[in-house]
């Protein structure tokens, strides 16, 4: 793993710089501080709809098909990401390239045209795209999840928005919420591969010095709105679509990204659901042969985080999918996980974690997404010594504090009552899902 220089130049912008000459390629990645959860409800959904709008054109590129051939012709590998906290934009070209790639992802960010005929016509892209997630229950239930978890606060809106919200922005609306946001303080460049690094960086400072509303040195962005997390019993959400496999999303409140137990919480999900010899897999899959897919994850944010258990199980057999998973989860309140399994747990997170970074695109994300959620950096050696200091102490402490019935939501996909039962326009149905979601409440629990 290549080491990193972080540079913050004069207008704010933060440049992270990790060269190797002995890659053939080198990644640009840009990544602002423009997320869902930084959107007002009429603006849901804003800024993933941005983030298509950048490549419509720009000044110096009007059209998609310029900007997109001109990147092909280098054969590289481009595309763009919308989260809950953070937007990205990267290219990833052959390092003779390196000019190419600079100069074609900051015009997109710094110069977007946000033609109003391209604005309409890529409305209907966008509600197109949130059909096709609608259409995927294993997407539509976790969904499902952040609305039940959260409720109508930013993260427990779609990324993407809905259809009506995206069908009403206006260009006065985009061009406003950009200006506000994407602003060089909110901004992290991150450039990794084979690259001359002094040069690299006059370069990207002016490629980033064009626009003028970004030349207001160190602007700041307002702050996100803190997520509310006060919840005092289980709740449950069951939705009926037409699918033969029941998908189901279990979580916990658990910590965020910066909590000093936020890692001991990954070690968790890897014990719970980190590979096919993890507790939650064998357990299902190879011994109840339940379900074929399961794993677990401790999803992180700047301010909150929650700890979820996704499956697909034999519809038939939700309610004893959901008693083995909530045993398994609660084992670790009272019985210490062996040295032996632990260590299992911790050279499998670690050794994933290294394997992950062979690419210089993935090195860019490693660094990019590091600084624009923490503000800070480790190294993936740094990383692994804090996997290794986690003791089974740790995980029985921890598990006990976040495997709390107080805490649980769970939230259901499951075929419907009827041949064309979707939702609950069905009265009958209704019912159905009603008597569902109660009986599946009383049953959310870890027991003594």
């Amino acid at each position: 793993m290549p080491p990193y220089k972080k540079t913050i130049l004069s207008n704010g912008l933060t440049v992270i710089t990790s060269p190797y000459k002995e890659s053939p390629a080198v990644a640009v990645l840009v990544v602002v501080e423009a997320g869902s959860d930084y959107e007002t409800s009429p603006q849901n959904g804003i800024s993933h709809f941005l983030e298509h709008m950048v490549f419509k054109g720009t000044k110096k590129r009007p059209s998609a098909l310029i900007i997109t051939e001109e990147l092909e012709r280098t054969g590289a590998h481009y595309n763009a990401f919308t989260g809950n906290e953070y937007t990205g934009y990267y290219a990833k070209v052959a390092s003779r390239f390196f000019d190419t790639a600079l100069d074609v992802i900051s015009d997109i960010f710094m110069n977007p045209l946000l033609d109003e005929k391209e604005i309409e016509k890529e409305k209907g892209v966008v509600v197109e795209e949130i059909r096709m997630y609608n259409d995927i229950p294993q997407r539509k239930v976790r969904s499902i999840f952040a609305e039940l978890a959260y409720g109508d606060q930013p993260a427990g809106r779609s990324i993407a928005g809905t259809e009506e919200k995206v069908r009403a922005f206006k260009r006065e609306d985009i061009e406003r919420y950009r200006n506000e946001r994407y602003v060089p303080s909110a901004t992290t460049v991150v450039i990794a591969g084979a690259f001359n690094e002094e040069e690299a960086l006059k370069k990207v400072e002016s490629a980033f010095a064009v626009n003028e509303k970004s030349q207001d040195s160190n602007k700041s962005v307002s702050p996100k709105p803190p997520v509310i997390t006060n919840q005092t019993s289980p709740k449950v959400k069951y939705m009926t679509k037409q699918c033969d496999q029941t998908h189901i999303v279990l979580g916990v409140r658990s910590y965020d990204v910066n909590h000093k137990d936020a890692v001991v919480a990954q070690v968790i999900a890897g014990i719970l659901g980190g590979g096919m010899s993890s507790r939650l897999f064998q357990k299902l899959r190879e011994d109840m042969g339940l379900c074929y897919y399961i794993h677990a994850d401790a999803d992180q944010s700047t301010d909150h985080g929650m700890f979820t258990i996704v499956a697909g199980v034999d519809a038939t057999k939700l309610d004893q999918a959901l008693e083995a998973i909530l045993k398994e989860l609660g084992q670790l309140r009272t019985n210490p996980v062996s040295e032996s399994e632990l260590s299992k747990v911790k050279q499998h997170a670690i050794g994933s974690m290294m394997l992950s970074l062979e690419t210089s695109d993935a090195i860019a994300e490693f660094y990019g997404f590091q600084q624009i959620l923490k503000h800070a950096i480790k190294s993936p050696t740094q990383i692994a010594e804090d996997i290794n200091a986690v003791t089974p102490e740790d995980i029985m402490r921890v598990s006990k504090d976040i495997f709390v019935d107080s805490g649980l939501n769970l939230a259901v996909i499951a075929k419907g009552a009827g041949e064309n039962a979707e939702g609950v326009e069905n009265s009958e149905n209704a019912k159905v899902i009603e008597n569902r979601e109660r009986e599946l409440t009383a049953k959310l629990t870890f027991g003594k």
